[in-house]
């Protein structure tokens, strides 16, 4: 299985429409060819730099067998547990492949201190991380969470008695600060391109190396991305990539909300990876595409929005009279190599269309430095607006509070609302620990009418958080925070793990509000697990 898409309805004009001037410009063949100019002359510098994942699979291969060996030697000293430590493209990639594969690996990509403890201890406290490596994955190895992630499993390490450098595996770029440091401490690295972005890392060595060493096929995941590549390097109307952009892309008014729905599919967590491709790529300059990932049975899915595009990824689009009440709908089938690939190269496309660089993130940065000003500086919490039931309110707006109740507060969220705006719900709390809360988001869209984003913080950050701030400013946000008595220092760092994440939420919090006039609401739980019971209440 290669790649196959279906149209039918409003997106099949759409594709039809706007199809051939993608193929008469030749962009297809150009991206292919490493044609830095398509995104006109203000891109083309950093463009330049940017365009290996064109080039990934072959790029690649050489990686495959020196993966496998190293797996190999972990496990011959009963070394089987993976635990990744990445953020954005670092993380959301290798995510997919292994769950795909059906192999375990651990994704820590939160500062939320119970889940970088879950992280080292796994199930049976020491026992666990006596059989764990670490990959740390970061092409500056300037991220804070991954260097926090670093530091704690060097310490965790080093009380077991065990020497870091046998069990921490760096990926990086080449000559990176972080590169130094670990080949300094004899730990083992895997250079990647470094004319790869982040979150078109996939089929480079920041997928590679983490879903390889935790048991997953990653020689067939190259073949089946290299099937696809001729495919999408011809401008033609075939073209899998080209259908895709002109379908996400086009249009007048242009749809710039994408719901992506799994239905039937093998490949598992597919649009949590999307998410960050497109909404990172395309969500700056006042546009960009909006994904919202959906469930088969979500509001949107029945109401569908005029501004919402829906893509349903399903095992067989070819078989589309199983799917004809779906009108309208972009069918999309393929593998997981495919899907890697096409997806790439649309985007890059969709960019080139909605005349943005989709290689920059211009807006990420704004969080981070609020968050290290607030570590810097350490200032009491703000007070709340109110406090209801164990619920902390804090606002961006004092009349968003009026009412006093939570459901009075988010309803006054959502009356901020634009008719094409949407909510994103932010998550900063241990997953592990509140893992029901994404099925908030089926309750908020209900209940909003629009639709609606659940991101995990602060992983988030480094994909949607572009958008959130760079996309158009109809956005309404709403924060969930939890107080903890769990918390982790930070060897070498004057911050502990709680520190740091209330920081970082803090901080986006106050670039939404003050910097982008975006209505924020806060809600810290202080009995996480009972209070996320009148939460659900709340938004009913």
């Amino acid at each position: 299985m290669t790649f196959d898409i279906h149209l039918s309805g409003h997106v099949k004009s759409v594709v039809e429409a706007t199809l051939p001037e993608l193929v008469s410009s030749l962009v297809a063949s150009g991206i292919t060819g490493g044609d830095a100019s398509l995104w006109g002359p203000d891109a083309e510098a950093e463009a330049s730099q940017r365009l290996g994942w064109v080039e990934a699979v072959s790029v690649s291969r050489p990686l495959v067998p020196e993966i496998l060996a190293l797996r190999e030697r972990l496990r011959s000293r009963n070394v089987t547990r993976i635990v990744l430590a990445g953020m954005g493209g670092s993380s959301l990639a290798p995510e997919v492949i292994a769950q795909t594969s059906g192999v375990p690996l651990v994704i820590l990509d939160s500062t939320a201190p119970g889940q970088v403890l879950a992280a080292i201890d796994g199930d049976s406290q020491a026992g666990d991380l006596t059989r764990t490596a670490l990959v740390v994955s970061s092409k500056s190895g300037s991220t804070v969470e991954t260097d926090s992630a670093k530091r704690a499993f060097e310490a965790a390490f080093r009380d077991l008695g065990i020497d870091p450098a046998e069990r921490i595996v760096v990926v990086t770029d080449p000559g990176s600060p972080l590169d130094q440091e670990a080949r300094a401490d004899g730990y083992t690295v895997f250079n990647a391109d470094p004319t790869v972005g982040g979150r078109y890392s996939a089929l480079t060595a920041f997928g590679l190396v983490p879903a390889g060493l935790a048991g997953a096929d990653i020689s067939e995941l190259l073949d089946e991305a290299e099937a696809t590549l001729l495919e999408v390097s011809i401008d033609s109307p075939e073209n899998p990539a080209l259908v895709l952009a002109a379908a996400i892309a086009g249009g007048e008014p242009r749809k710039d909300k994408l719901g992506l729905v799994t239905d039937g599919t093998h490949i598992v967590g597919l649009p949590d990876w999307i998410e960050q491709l497109v909404a990172e790529s395309t969500g700056k300059e006042g546009t960009g595409i909006l994904p919202v990932v959906l469930l088969p049975v979500s509001p949107e899915v029945d109401a569908k929005p005029a501004d919402l595009q829906i893509v349903r990824f399903v095992d067989e689009a070819k078989q589309f009279h199983l799917f004809e009440h779906h009108e309208g709908e972009l069918l999309v089938s393929g593998s997981l190599g495919a899907q890697l690939v096409v997806w790439e190269y649309a985007t890059a496309i969709a960019g080139r269309m909605l005349g943005i660089n989709p290689f920059d993130q211009p807006d990420v940065e704004s969080a981070k430095v609020a968050a290290r000003g607030l570590l810097d500086a350490r200032p009491e919490p703000t007070a709340p607006a109110f406090a209801v039931e164990g619920v902390e309110v804090r606002v961006s707006d004092p009349e968003l509070a009026a009412s006093g109740s939570v459901a009075g507060v988010l309803d006054a969220l959502w009356a901020r609302l634009p008719e094409d705006g949407y909510v994103a719900i932010q998550a900063y709390v241990n997953r592990l620990e509140l893992s029901q809360l994404p099925g908030l988001r089926e309750l908020v869209a209900a209940d909003s009418g629009r639709p609606t984003t659940f991101g995990w913080g602060p992983r988030f950050l480094h994909s949607t958080g572009q958008f959130h701030k760079g996309g158009p400013a109809n956005g309404v946000f709403l924060q969930i925070l939890e107080q903890t008595d769990v918390d982790l220092e930070i060897p070498g760092r004057p911050f502990t793990f709680g520190q740091l994440i209330q920081a970082q939420a803090a901080g986006d919090a106050a670039v939404l509000a003050e910097g982008h006039g975006r209505p924020v609401v806060t809600l810290t739980l202080t009995d996480p697990q009972i209070e996320v019971l009148s939460l659900f209440e709340a938004a009913q």
